[in-house]
C-alpha cells in the first residue's frame, strides 16, 4: 500500500491524500497551540497572579495541580482513544480545557485557582497526546517527518508569544473591566472555540470500533501512586525531603505503584500502559531514554529563563525572546531530520546523535557565569535545542511504528506520558537544588566582593542613602537582605550594580551544578539509545492497516 499520495492527487485505499491531511492539521495544530500556549502564558504571569490573589506562599500547588491532572489523564485519553475513537475524545478535551480556563478567571484565591487548574488539565492531557496519535492514524511515519515542520512552529510560535502575551495582561492593570490578568486563562476560550468548530468540520479519521474492558483498576492505582510523588515532587524543597509529610507520600506513591503494576498485569492487554510494550525491545528503550530527555531537557530548560531575569535583569517578556535560539535550534534540527527521515526511513541515529549533541550544550551551559556574554550564552542554547530537535519526534516515531497499529494511542501516551514524569522530577529537583544552593553562594560572592574597590565605594555611597533603601541595608551588613532575594529576586535590579553583582554571581554559580547535572542526563540518555535496534518505519498509516485488517472501507474523505 502506497503511502500518501501528493497534493491533489488521489489516495490509495485507506490513505489520505496531502491536501487532506494539511486540512486535518488545521484542527489539530489550534489545539496543540492551545495547550502549548497556556504553559509559557501562565509561568510569565503567575507571581502577578499571586500577589492579587494574596497568596505567593500558595503559588506551587497552582503548578502542582495542573500538573498532576494533566499528567494521570495523558495514559487514559492514549487508551481510550484506541477503543473509542480520537476525534470525539479530542472535542472532549477541549471542551473541558474551556471550561477550566473560564473557572481560573473566576478564582478569588489561590486554592480556588489551584483546584480550577486541576480541572483545566484535566482537559490539557488529552491535546498533545491525541494530536500526536491522530497523526500517527492518518500519516504513515515516513511521511510523518515530513510535517515535523509544522508542530515545531507551532511550538515556536507559543514559545515566543506565550511570554509576550502574559507579560502584557500581567503588567494590565485591567482590560473591559476585568483584571489583566485573568485574560491569561480568559484568552483561551476563543482559541479553544475555534478549535473545537475546525475540528468539528475537518476531522474525519476512520475508526475501527473494538471491544475491550476500561482498565478502572489501573486508572485508579495510577491516582494514589502519581499524586503523591508528584505533590511531593514540587513541595519537597519546602517541605524537607526527609519531612513526615514527604516520607508518607513516598510510601503511598510506592505502593500505589506496586497496585498499578498488578493491575496491568492483571489486565494484560486490555490495560492502561500494557506491560507487553516493555517487552519490545525499541518501544522500551524509548520510554526509558524519554524520562531521562525529559528531566535533562525540562529541567534545564526551566533555569535559563531564570538565569535571563535574573543575572542578565530580563524582563519575562524579553526572557521569551531570549529562549528563541533554543527554539530555534530545535526547529532547525526537527525539519532537517524530518526530511532525512522521510526519504530513507531510517531513525536511530538522529537521537543518539541529538541526545550526545545536548549533553554536549548542557556541558557549555555549566561554563556560563554572571559576566558571559549573552550573545555567548544564546550560542550554546542553539546547540542544546538542536540536540534536543533530534530526540523528540524520531523517538515518537520510533515507538508507534514498533508496537501494533491499534496500539498507536498507548504508545504515543506511554512516551507522552514518561517524557512528562521525567520532565517533572527534572524540574522539582534541579529548582530544589537551586534554591537550596543559592542563599550559600550568594553569600560567598558577596564576601568576596566586599574586597574589591568598586563594591567599597558603591557601598560608601549606599550608606548616604535612607536606612530603609536596599543599598543601604546591603552595605550595611543586613543579612535579610540576601535571605530575600531568594523570595523576591526583582530586588536585585533595584540595587546599585557594583552591589548587585555578587548576588547575580551567587546565582549563576547555584545553576552550574544544574546543567552538569542535565549534561550528566545527556550522556546517559545517549548510552541508553545506543542499545535500541534499527527500526523501519511503516509506509502505511495505522488507520489504512487498521482498516486492511479488519476489512473495512477506506476512510472519510475530507471536506474542502
Amino acid at each position: 500500500m502506497s503511502t500518501s499520495a501528493p497534493a491533489g492527487g488521489h489516495a490509495a485505499p485507506g490513505e489520505y491524500t496531502h491536501k487532506q491531511i494539511l486540512t486535518i492539521l488545521t484542527g489539530l495544530l489550534l489545539g496543540m497551540f492551545l495547550g502549548a500556549l497556556d504553559q509559557t502564558i501562565v509561568s510569565t504571569a503567575i507571581r502577578t497572579i499571586a500577589d492579587d490573589l494574596h497568596g505567593l506562599d500558595a503559588q506551587a500547588w497552582v503548578t502542582t495541580a495542573y500538573l498532576i491532572t494533566s499528567t494521570i489523564m495523558t495514559p487514559i485519553y492514549g487508551k481510550l482513544g484506541d477503543l473509542w475513537g480520537r476525534k470525539k475524545l479530542f472535542m472532549f478535551a477541549i471542551s473541558i480545557f474551556i471550561v477550566g480556563s473560564m473557572l481560573c478567571t473566576l478564582a478569588h484565591s489561590m486554592y480556588e485557582l489551584a483546584a480550577y487548574r486541576a480541572f483545566q488539565g484535566l482537559g490539557a492531557g488529552g491535546l498533545f497526546t491525541l494530536v500526536l496519535a491522530i497523526v500517527g492514524d492518518i500519516v504513515s511515519p515516513r511521511e510523518r517527518a515530513k510535517y515535523t515542520g509544522y508542530f515545531m512552529a507551532t511550538f515556536g510560535s507559543s514559545s515566543v508569544l506565550g511570554p509576550v502575551i502574559g507579560g502584557f495582561f500581567a503588567g494590565t492593570g485591567s482590560i473591559l473591566g476585568i483584571a489583566g490578568w485573568r485574560w491569561v486563562f480568559l484568552v483561551n476560550v476563543p482559541i479553544g472555540i475555534l478549535a473545537l468548530i475546525v475540528v468539528f468540520r475537518t476531522l474525519h479519521v476512520h475508526h475501527v470500533k473494538r471491544q475491550a474492558r476500561i482498565d478502572w483498576m489501573g486508572a485508579v492505582a495510577l491516582v494514589i501512586c502519581l499524586v503523591p510523588l508528584l505533590t511531593v515532587a514540587e513541595q519537597g524543597r519546602s517541605w524537607g525531603w526527609g519531612s513526615t509529610r514527604s516520607v508518607v507520600l513516598f510510601v503511598i506513591g510506592a505502593l500505589g505503584l506496586v497496585l498499578f503494576v498488578a493491575a496491568e498485569t492483571f489486565m494484560k492487554d486490555a490495560a492502561l500502559i500494557p506491560l507487553r510494550i516493555f517487552r519490545i525491545r525499541p518501544a522500551a528503550v524509548t520510554l526509558v531514554a524519554s524520562v531521562i530527555v525529559g528531566m535533562g531537557l525540562f529541567g534545564g530548560m526551566m533555569v535559563l529563563p531564570l538565569y535571563m531575569q535574573i543575572v542578565h535583569g530580563a524582563s519575562p517578556t524579553e526572557s521569551g525572546f531570549m529562549m528563541l535560539p533554543m527554539v530555534a535550534g530545535l526547529m532547525t534540527a526537527s525539519l532537517s531530520s524530518g526530511k532525512i527521515i522521510s526519504r530513507t526511513g531510517k531513525t536511530r541515529i538522529f537521537p543518539i546523535f541529538g541526545s550526545a549533541l545536548m549533553a554536549v550544550g548542557m556541558v557549555l551551559l555549566a561554563q556560563i557565569t554572571a559576566d558571559t556574554h549573552l550573545w555567548i550564552v544564546m550560542i550554546f542554547m542553539f546547540i542544546t535545542g538542536y540536540g534536543v530537535g533530534n530526540c523528540m519526534q524520531p523517538l515518537i516515531l520510533t515507538v508507534q511504528s514498533s508496537v501494533p497499529p491499534t496500539s498507536i494511542g498507548v504508545a504515543t501516551s506511554s512516551a507522552t506520558f514518561f517524557r512528562q514524569i521525567g520532565g517533572t522530577i527534572g524540574v522539582a529537583v534541579f529548582l530544589s537544588v537551586l534554591f537550596s544552593t543559592a542563599p550559600g553562594n550568594i553569600a560567598g560572592a558577596f564576601d568576596e566582593a566586599k574586597q574589591t574597590p568598586a563594591f567599597q565605594q558603591a557601598a560608601q555611597q549606599a550608606l548616604q542613602e535612607p536606612a530603609s533603601s536596599p543599598d543601604h541595608r546591603l552595605a550595611s551588613g543586613d543579612q535579610s537582605v540576601i535571605a530575600g532575594v531568594t523570595q523576591d529576586s526583582s530586588v536585585i535590579n533595584r540595587l546599585a550594580p557594583a552591589l548587585a553583582h555578587p548576588l547575580k554571581v551567587g546565582y549563576a554559580e547555584s545553576m552550574t551544578p544544574i546543567f552538569w547535572t542535565a549534561g550528566g542526563l545527556g550522556v546517559l540518555a545517549f548510552l541508553v539509545l545506543l542499545t535500541m535496534p534499527e527500526v523501519e518505519l511503516r509506509q502505511t498509516s495505522a488507520a489504512a492497516a487498521r482498516a486492511a485488517t479488519s476489512g473495512e472501507n477506506a476512510p472519510e474523505n475530507v471536506r474542502p
